[in-house]
């Protein structure tokens, strides 16, 4: 009975749809973290009789044909990148981007990676590095007698050195940004890669045009809306529980057939 494996399919397909919402609500505190939404496609159809086809021996057309679907796959899941609430923190090395761009951060493999995530401080050397001691690019150093680390919204870093009352260019932080921000592979540790879907990457200074600006002392936290997600949660429940309502009549009727026989 096709019923059984299309309805099977159905809660294969919630089954994952909760998994990703699990993923975002366990995310919802992760700094720059971008919400997942599933997307689903209809599986092939069996043509009983196609759209269009001849009804009689005239030459008459069926207005519409008979096909029967096979159920559903997941399609893909895609990556809402839309710009998560701002706060503010106390360390002068937190850095938010408000608008479009990512951080671009050296992995120990010599590949950069991506990332919204601006939690950033220093190595021994001085050099600013993210969360997980990957160095940030363009390398900005600074010194052990900077007095105050100054971020100004085009990524311009300064400092005060010494007793020195006029602020030192220590360097200028830029950022990344691509044709198709969903397209990213995501690596964890907040992290990004590009592929062939996202473009190559395009470089360019913070303020500038189509590149947002930074914001010192702030981060920027995950777009995950609780309320939306609990939604999401209680529809994809309330479908796999459809799904196996109708593998339950399916038996029923195979069980009432078998008792005919």
């Amino acid at each position: 009975m096709k019923a059984l494996l299309t309805a099977a399919s159905g809660m294969m397909a919630q089954e994952l749809n909760v998994e990703v919402i699990s993923n975002n609500i366990a995310n919802m505190r992760t700094t720059g973290y971008k919400r997942q939404r599933a997307e689903f496609q209809d599986l092939l159809y069996n043509n009983l009789r196609d759209p269009g086809a001849t009804s009689s021996a005239t030459g008459t057309v069926a207005p519409s044909g008979i096909q029967l679907g096979s159920g559903v796959k997941t399609g893909a899941t895609y990556r809402i990148m839309s710009q998560g609430n701002v706060l503010q923190t106390e360390k002068e090395l937190d850095i938010a981007i408000r608008g479009e761009g990512m951080f671009q951060i050296s992995l120990p493999d010599g590949r950069t990676a991506y990332s919204r995530d601006g939690s950033f401080d220093l190595d021994a050397n001085g050099a600013l590095v993210n969360i997980d001691g990957y160095a940030v690019q363009p390398s900005i150093t600074i010194p052990s007698t900077a007095r105050t680390v100054t971020i100004a919204a085009d990524g311009t870093v300064t400092a005060l050195l010494d007793d020195s009352t006029s602020p030192t260019v220590l360097g200028q932080l830029q950022l990344a940004r691509f044709v198709n921000k969903a397209g990213l592979e995501a690596i964890g540790d907040n992290l990004f890669l590009e592929t062939e879907s996202s473009g190559p990457a395009q470089i360019g200074t913070p303020s500038e045009a189509g590149f947002g600006n930074l914001l010192q002392s702030h981060l920027e936290q995950a777009n995950v809306n609780a309320v939306s997600e609990i939604s999401d949660l209680i529809a994809a429940q309330r479908a796999y529980e459809m799904n196996a309502r109708i593998i339950s009549a399916a038996d029923q009727m195979l069980q009432a057939t078998s008792n005919i026989r």
